[in-house]
């Protein structure tokens, strides 16, 4: 049997495929997932409304429909946090802002409908700067989100408390969203994977109902909802699920024609790779200069890109 450490290091891929085969329960991933994060919330602030009630009891309805017969999802028993940008129906949405802090759309974003239906589980709502304006994970209601890799710097924003709790094994992955980085800074801030794909691939509603409070609104908003996690295979993995069309969201794309799991395979040979060192006139650190050209090399010199 597993214990909590190697649970909470698993990827949702490797989660999934032991939670349908009855090998982990997902009350197991859960209760380890949640001991993570009392030990570790109290100095990374990744989350700002956390949800351990709501997650123990999801996770005992699927245990008991697992052990019924019924098909789990293809997320089964994950645990998964939704930035604080994003409508729960069972948790407040404040973001970050003190107008917002008795805040509650009373329903679910497409987003989370969909997490759900595939088996995954809500731990909590993860801290962001106020309204997401922000590259950094500061607001004026909660606690300053840390950097796990360093306490004393940025885990980077807009979905700061995201990062961390991905970062810091606090769930395989997170929903982020990113208008101009927030997704792809955090990401890069602390060695994980974050995907920003176009406008409308994942659909966005309701954004914030209230229309008699200011914020961030599916309507207004050039936010793209995207996921955070620590292997490529897992962000490929929620993508399957909460990627498609859905006319609530009046920016929502058609159907993609193309298996996000089924684009792991295969190599990268022939594909054109875009590098810029500093966009031609951003001042770069010499040591992130040379990290980077060092990546963007391998894809030449090991994957048969041409860069």
């Amino acid at each position: 049997m597993a214990n909590g450490n190697e649970i909470c290091r698993m990827d949702a891929v490797t989660l999934v495929g032991k939670v349908r085969a009855k090998e982990l329960s997902p009350v197991e991933v859960i209760e380890a997932n949640l001991e993570r994060m009392d030990k570790l919330e109290p100095v990374l602030h990744a989350f700002c409304t956390p949800g351990p009630d709501q997650a123990r009891a999801a996770a005992k309805q699927l245990e008991i429909d697992i052990m019924a017969g019924k098909d789990p999802g293809p997320l089964a028993g994950v645990p998964v946090s939704i930035k604080d940008l994003v409508c729960t129906k069972d948790l407040p949405t404040v973001s970050g802002s003190f107008i917002y802090k008795n805040f509650s759309g009373g329903v679910d974003d497409i987003v989370v409908e969909r997490l759900r239906a595939a088996g995954a589980i809500v731990t909590g709502k993860t801290n962001v700067p106020e309204f997401g304006y922000s590259g950094v994970g500061h607001n004026p209601v909660f606690e300053t989100t840390r950097n796990p890799w360093d306490l004393e710097r940025t885990p980077g924003g807009s979905s700061a408390g995201a990062g961390a709790a991905v970062a810091s094994g606090m769930g395989p992955f997170a929903i982020g969203s990113d208008g101009g980085g927030s997704v792809r800074i955090p990401a890069s801030f602390s060695g994980l994977v974050g995907i920003k794909a176009s406008m409308g691939r994942v659909p966005l509603w309701p954004g914030t109902k209230d229309e008699t409070l200011p914020g961030v609104s599916s309507w207004e908003s050039l936010e793209c909802i995207g996921p955070i996690s620590r292997t490529v295979a897992d962000s490929a993995l929620m993508l399957s699920v909460i990627s498609g069309p859905d006319m609530r969201d009046r920016r929502t794309l058609p159907e993609a024609n193309f298996d996000w799991m089924e684009c792991l395979k295969g190599d990268l040979k022939g594909l054109r790779v875009a590098y810029s060192a500093d966009w031609g006139y951003t001042p770069v650190d010499p040591e992130v200069r040379q990290i980077v050209g060092e990546a963007a090399n391998v894809f030449a010199s090991e994957l048969g890109c041409t860069v």
